[in-house]
C-alpha cells in the first residue's frame, strides 16, 4: 500500500518516481485527497529535482481521467497551443493559425485558457471574436461540424482541477501543472502544434505526446524565448510521428520568411489583440505579424498534409493569409 509520506520522501532525496507512484501521488492530489500542505510539497518536490515524462505523463493521465471528455469525434482533429510564459505580449499567433486552419478545411478542437502573461490569451480572444465555446462535452462534435472550428475552455472541462488551484495560487510559483495544460486536451486532437517557452521541456513534452499516442505533433521553441515560431531567427523544434521523436531547427530565413524583430509582433492591449487578429484573418495587419502568422500556418499544414515539404507548404500558407481565407472561420 502506498502512502504521501513515502513519496515525498523519495523527492526529497531527489529521486524519481516510478509511474505506480506518480500515478497514486496525482489521482491522491486531483481526487482532493491530498492536504494543501502535501499537495504544495508534492508540486516543490518534483519541480526541486526536475519532473520526468514518467511524472508528467501520470499527472495528465489522472487529470484526463477526471476530465469531462468529447464523445464523437472522428477523422484528423488540430490542436495549435502553447504553454504560455513567455511573457514577450506578441499577438496571438497561435489562435490565429488555429483559425486559418479551420478556414482552409481543418477540423481544429482548440483548449486554452486566459492570460496569464499577455495581452490576450486564446479564451480571451475567442470570446472576442463571439466564436463557439461550449460548455458540455456533448455540445462540441455539433459546434464543430457547423463552424470547423471549437474552443473547449480548460476549467469547463477539468473540475478535478479545483481541488489544485488554491494550491498554485498561494505557491505562486511554476509546477509542472504550468507545462500540462496543452496536454490536456479532452478532444484527444491527432494532430498538434505545442509551443513551449522553454527549451530545456521541449523533449520531456515530446516525450508526454509519443506517450499520449498523438499520431503527430512538433514541439516548438521560437527564436526570442517564445512559445511560437517567430521570424526572428532559428527555432528549435522536435517532431514527434508515431511515438518517433526528432530534433532539429527551422531556420525562417531558408523558407523565405521575412527577418522582423520582437517589437514588430507586439500587442499592448486586449482591444489591440483582437483586432489584429481580426485584421489577419483578412488578409490584412503588418508584414511581420503575416510573416509570423505564415511560419507557424506553413509548419502546422507540414503537419497534417502528407507529402508536402516544408517549402511548399510556405506557399499555401502564404497564399492563404493573401487570400484572407481565415475569415471563413468567423463568418
Amino acid at each position: 500500500m502506498h502512502n504521501i509520506a513515502t513519496i515525498l520522501d523519495t523527492l526529497a532525496g531527489g529521486g524519481d518516481l516510478t509511474a505506480e507512484l506518480a500515478e497514486y501521488a496525482f489521482n491522491q492530489l486531483t481526487e482532493g485527497e491530498l492536504s494543501p500542505a502535501q499537495a504544495g510539497a508534492l508540486l516543490i518536490g518534483l519541480r526541486a529535482k526536475g519532473e520526468t515524462a514518467v511524472e508528467v505523463g501520470a499527472a495528465v493521465k489522472a487529470a484526463l481521467a477526471r476530465a469531462k471528455m468529447v464523445p464523437g469525434l472522428t477523422g484528423k482533429l488540430v490542436d495549435i497551443v502553447g504553454t504560455g510564459g513567455d511573457h514577450s505580449n506578441s499577438f496571438n499567433c497561435s489562435t490565429t493559425t488555429a483559425l486559418y486552419l479551420a478556414g482552409m478545411g481543418f477540423q481544429v478542437t482548440k483548449h486554452g485558457n486566459r492570460s496569464v502573461t499577455s495581452s490576450s490569451g486564446s479564451a480571451d480572444a475567442i470570446e472576442g471574436l463571439g466564436l463557439p465555446m461550449p460548455s458540455e462535452p456533448d455540445d462540441v462534435a455539433a459546434k464543430l461540424n457547423e463552424h470547423g472550428f471549437v474552443y473547449l475552455f480548460a476549467p469547463h472541462f477539468h473540475p478535478a482541477f479545483k481541488h489544485i488551484m488554491p494550491v498554485r495560487k498561494d505557491l505562486g510559483i511554476r509546477t509542472l501543472f504550468n507545462l500540462m495544460g496543452p496536454l490536456l486536451n479532452p478532444a484527444r486532437p491527432t494532430h498538434m502544434l505545442v509551443g513551449v517557452a522553454r527549451p530545456e521541456i521541449m523533449q520531456l513534452v515530446a516525450e508526454v505526446l509519443a506517450m499520449n499516442k498523438v499520431e503527430k505533433a512538433v514541439v516548438v521553441h521560437g527564436a526570442g524565448g517564445f512559445d511560437e515560431l517567430t521570424p526572428f531567427g532559428p527555432a528549435k523544434v522536435v517532431w514527434v510521428s508515431d511515438g518517433n521523436l526528432v530534433e532539429t531547427e527551422l531556420d525562417p530565413a531558408e523558407l523565405a520568411i521575412k527577418p522582423c524583430g520582437s517589437e514588430d509582433v507586439a500587442v499592448h492591449s486586449k482591444e489591440h489583440a483582437l483586432q489584429v487578429i481580426k485584421d489577419l484573418l483578412a488578409g490584412k495587419g503588418s508584414e511581420a505579424m503575416q510573416e509570423m502568422l505564415i511560419f507557424n500556418l506553413a509548419v502546422a499544414l507540414h503537419l497534417l498534409e502528407d507529402g508536402k515539404t516544408l517549402p511548399q507548404c510556405v506557399d499555401k500558407a502564404r497564399e492563404a493569409v493573401a487570400q484572407g481565407v481565415g475569415l471563413k472561420a468567423i463568418s
